[in-house]
Order: C-alpha cells, then sequence, then structure tokens
C-alpha cells in the first residue's frame, strides 16, 4: 500500500437467509400483530383466533385437503408472476390468463370425452397452457415490439378475458338444460382423480393437480438457474441495456418469459375445473391471479419460497372459513382484511423493514467481528 493511499473496508454482504426468509417472516409477524390489533378491537382475543385459524387450516385431515387444494392455485400463479419478474416484467394478467386456460381445458373435457383418461389429461394439461400462453403473448408482444407497458396491457387483457368467459357460458357453451350461465358437467371419465382415492384421508378437493404443481416447481428451477434461457431472461431482468451489449435479444426473452408465465397460469383451470368444478363456469379463477402477486413477493421468486407462501395463502383460505364459522364477530369480510394485510405488508410494503434489518444485521456481524479479532 503506497504512501497516502487510503485503504476502504469492502460492504458488508447480508446473507441471503435475511433476504428470503427473514424479511418475509417480520412482514408476516407485522401483518398478523395488525390483524390481531382489528381483532382486539372488535372484541375478540387474537389469541384465540390464530389457534382457530391454524386448526383450521392444518387441524385435521380434511382441513389439510382443503389448504392444499387451494395452495396448488397459488403456486401455479405464483410461479408464473415469478417467472415474468425474473425478466423485470409485472404481470398483472395472471387472472385473464388462467380463464382462458380454463377455457380450454373446458372445451378438451366437453368435446373429447369419448377418449380414454390417459389421454385426455395430457390434451387438457396442452389445451391449458396454450390458451393461457397465447392470451400472455398479445401483451408480450406489444411490450417487446412496440413498447406498451406490460402492467396496463395486462390489467386490460383481464377484463377481456372476464368478458369472453361470459359471452362463452351465455351464448356458447350453456347447458342447454340450465338457467345458469355454466356449461354442462364433464363427464366423470374426464375428471382427474382425487387424492382421497389413493389414500385414507377424507372427501376433499385436493387431486392431483398438486402433483403437477410440485413437478412444475422443479421444472420452474431448473429452467430459470440451470439453462441457456433462464440465463438470458434473468439478465435482461437484471439489465436490458447488458444484454443488449452481450448479444441476448430482450424483446425475444420477454415474449419466452410472459409466454411461460400465461402457461403457468392456465394450470389454475386444471385445478378448479377439471380437478373440482366439472363445468366451466364465471369466477372460477376466484382471485388466484392477484394473490399470486404477493405469492411470489413473499417467495422471493424461488419455487421454494413460492410453495412456502403459497401454503400460508391457502391456510388463510381454508382457516379463514373455519375462522368465520366459529368466531361470530369475525365475518368472511374480516378474513379478507387479514389476507389483504399479508398481501400488503407482503406485495406493497415488502421492503419497508429492509433497511432497519439490514442495518441491525451489519452492526451485529462488526461487533462480533470486533470481538474476534
Amino acid at each position: 500500500m503506497t504512501e497516502g493511499s487510503v485503504k476502504f473496508a469492502a460492504p458488508l454482504k447480508i446473507p441471503g437467509w435475511v433476504n428470503y426468509a427473514l424479511i418475509p417472516f417480520i412482514n408476516l409477524l407485522a401483518a398478523l400483530l395488525i390483524s390481531g390489533i382489528v381483532i382486539l378491537i372488535i372484541g375478540d382475543s387474537p389469541i384465540v383466533a390464530l389457534k382457530v385459524l391454524i386448526y383450521g387450516a392444518f387441524g385435521y385431515p380434511e382441513a389439510v385437503g382443503y389448504t392444499l387444494y387451494y395452495t396448488t392455485n397459488f403456486i401455479f400463479t405464483g410461479l408464473a408472476v415469478a417467472i415474468a419478474f425474473h425478466c423485470g416484467l409485472f404481470n398483472i394478467g395472471a387472472e385473464g390468463q388462467a380463464a382462458l386456460g380454463g377455457i380450454g381445458v373446458s372445451l378438451v373435457c366437453l368435446y373429447f370425452d369419448n377418449l380414454p383418461l390417459w389421454l385426455v389429461i395430457p390434451f387438457a394439461m396442452t389445451a391449458a397452457a396454450i390458451f393461457g400462453a397465447a392470451w400472455a403473448y398479445i401483451p408480450a408482444y406489444l411490450q417487446a415490439k412496440r413498447g406498451s407497458h406490460i402492467v396496463i396491457t395486462t390489467i386490460m387483457f383481464n377484463f377481456i378475458a372476464a368478458s369472453i368467459l361470459t359471452y362463452l357460458l351465455v351464448e356458447v357453451l350453456i347447458d342447454p338444460n340450465g338457467q345458469s350461465p355454466e356449461s354442462r358437467h364433464f363427464i366423470e371419465s374426464t375428471w382427474l382423480p382425487y387424492f382421497h382415492d389413493f389414500i385414507a384421508m377424507p372427501s376433499t378437493p385436493l387431486n392431483i393437480s398438486f402433483v403437477y404443481a410440485l413437478v412444475l416447481s422443479a421444472g420452474f428451477y431448473f429452467l430459470v438457474w440451470h439453462t441457456r434461457w433462464g440465463y438470458e431472461i434473468r439478465v435482461v431482468g437484471q439489465n436490458e441495456t447488458a444484454a443488449r451489449y452481450a448479444g441476448i435479444s430482450p424483446s425475444k426473452n420477454i415474449i419466452l418469459a410472459m409466454v411461460i408465465s400465461g402457461a403457468l397460469a392456465g394450470f389454475v383451470g386444471i385445478n378448479e375445473l377439471q380437478g373440482v368444478q366439472h363445468r366451466l363456469i364465471l369466477d372460477f379463477t376466484g382471485g388466484y391471479g392477484f394473490v399470486g402477486i404477493a405469492v411470489a413477493l413473499m417467495g422471493r421468486n424461488h419455487p421454494i419460497g413460492i410453495f412456502l407462501a403459497a401454503l400460508l395463502f391457502g391456510a388463510l383460505y381454508q382457516g379463514g372459513s373455519e375462522l368465520a364459522f366459529e368466531m361470530k364477530s369475525i365475518n368472511k369480510e374480516m378474513v379478507i382484511v387479514i389476507q389483504g394485510l399479508i398481501i400488503l405488508f407482503s406485495g406493497a410494503l415488502e421492503h419497508m423493514f429492509r433497511p432497519k434489518i439490514e442495518a441491525a444485521y451489519r452492526r451485529f456481524a462488526t461487533t462480533q467481528t470486533a470481538e474476534a479479532g
């Protein structure tokens, strides 16, 4: 070191567990704390409410089945939003893409019901992916080639998808023997097998699409971190200018990421329609696409984190139903408030505690280093 030179210490690197585990956990605790205060204000015990919620989600086999059924949808939409995030895109259109995927699934189950189940299953999966991907392709193309903002176009396409679904159920696919805007029931030979058909557990909506969700999670990890396509998607998401300088096409990868995102969202139709409802109905997406945004943010766009976040929201959906049933002062709207607070803290306010948590870690690590020295 030459005379007059100054030696600067390298900034302390924040370990991954702070970002991927501690910060989401603190955000969750903050949301639960605010929820507890609200429950206290309306005159009930937050501790009792938490016990009822946990028991309602995991306390008995039927509850676990329902929790995992909801979790399945959140895994699909969480993965869908996450692959777009990796490319620097905010896909708010998973709801519409799921709706189009459900239309594809329904067309297969309605018009190819003469085929054996082992053929219906791959056809329905392919249709769900193609319809969802096709619906995501249009805003992706507009973003990549015309500069239209992906947030605006995907929001608009949610409304268009809802209108298409309504038109088809009122004018084209409506059951001629019924009055409600829904298709006829799929014949039983096209239904997905339930878990209670294979293992000793009570009858629940949990079906083999949960296995699809786990397989897709593994495929997501392999694609994003172990393939050239995943690497290019991540580079474009980190720095589009650097990607272009390195010979990576941003427009190609924007379209690729959004097409994969739409295909993943389309799988909601597999779980909901082929697995549970067994007919095409209005609003079968149930807001899963929007919750998927919070799932991806809370899970830090990693399949393991997405599974845990999806499980949390699945528990909130199932445990919240038990909470509204068991505690008279807590109605369905109150449960939605609790869910909304968790979405708020894990989504819009996810970075609120980050500076203080990172500063506290640096102080702790510096103190430990000084003591060790």
